[in-house]
């Protein structure tokens, strides 16, 4: 460690002072610098080069975590505390949430009367397309705002649907309603539970709920426990996409949030609560397991 800190600040002060301040021989520094470098450090070097290619391809928002289940995905046999080290040594820091959103009150109108609370706070799904949440949030541009609906599977972390608009009109859930329900063309019964925005509170959205055999759900006003599963979706986004970039356009930002869900967060993005799989693989787990035993009841 002392001759790096020599070698790193050689060029402000002489070797023969710093090695006096560090306690070392000028001899031992020499000797150091022409040994050749140790297995441990060659293979750090190589580390490296495959921990950068992997954040760099995580669209630089993975952590130590993330990148080790990559790493491993990939037959790498690498420890998570030592991507930790690399990464603090390449000056690489993964997208974190930290700190507490403050929510903000939905929405009231006219509309059809709230629904029941069908979830109660327990998100869980025994399959596929059994519990869909559904949050909206905002995309700041140099235009103005664009506004983002999204539908999640609870089973398996995927958004199955989503819309965009340029305001807050009940269209926005309407049509994330209708993409989710024309991708996933669900068999049994769908619970579809959100907060008590007006727009999911709309008669246009009620309409096309019971058209499609969906069960409305609702939290309580006010309180983002109630669809916490589905906000902690929307903040990865926010953290993740919205607020690393700045787009001029609304359409600028509709292509961004498009490749980020279509092309990252579904197909690739590694996901903790589902063992670092992405969603989609998740899915394809999930049906293969179901095909080689229908006995089997997968809880998610």
């Amino acid at each position: 460690m002392s001759f790096r800190l020599i070698e790193a600040e050689k060029a402000e002060h002489r070797v023969s002072r710093l090695c006096s301040v560090l306690g070392v021989t000028r001899q031992g520094y020499y000797a150091w610098r022409r040994r050749p470098p140790s297995a441990r450090r060659r293979r750090d070097g190589e580390l490296e080069r495959l921990v950068r290619a992997a954040f760099i391809d995580s669209h630089e928002t993975y952590g130590a975590p993330r990148l080790h289940a990559e790493l491993r995905a990939q037959g790498v046999r690498v420890s998570k505390k030592r991507i930790a080290r690399l990464m603090r040594e390449c000056s690489l820091q993964g997208v974190s949430r930290r700190g507490r959103r403050r929510r903000v009150q939905p929405l009231s109108g006219p509309g059809s009367p709230p629904a029941p609370d069908l979830v109660r706070r327990r998100f869980i799904a025994q399959r596929p397309d059994e519990l869909w949440l559904a949050d909206i949030t905002h995309v700041p541009t140099w235009e103005g705002w664009l506004f983002l609906s999204v539908v999640m599977d609870v089973c398996t972390r995927r958004i199955v649907g989503w819309s965009m608009r340029d305001d807050l009109k009940a269209e926005l859930v309407v049509d994330a309603l209708g993409m989710a329900i024309t991708r996933r063309r669900p068999n049994g019964q769908v619970i579809h539970h959100s907060d008590r925005g007006s727009q999911y509170a709309s008669l246009l959205f009620g309409r096309t709920l019971r058209d499609s055999g969906l069960l409305a759900s609702m939290g309580s006003r006010g309180d983002p426990f109630d669809n916490a599963m589905c906000e902690s979706v929307v903040s990865t986004l926010k953290e993740e996409l919205l607020k690393r970039r700045s787009w001029k356009t609304r359409d600028e930002a509709r292509l961004a949030v498009f490749t980020y869900i279509e092309t990252f967060y579904n197909p690739r993005r590694r996901h903790s609560a589902l063992g670092y799989v992405s969603p989609d693989e998740y899915e394809r787990m999930i049906r293969k397991s179901k095909s080689n035993d229908p006995q089997i009841a997968t809880t998610c």
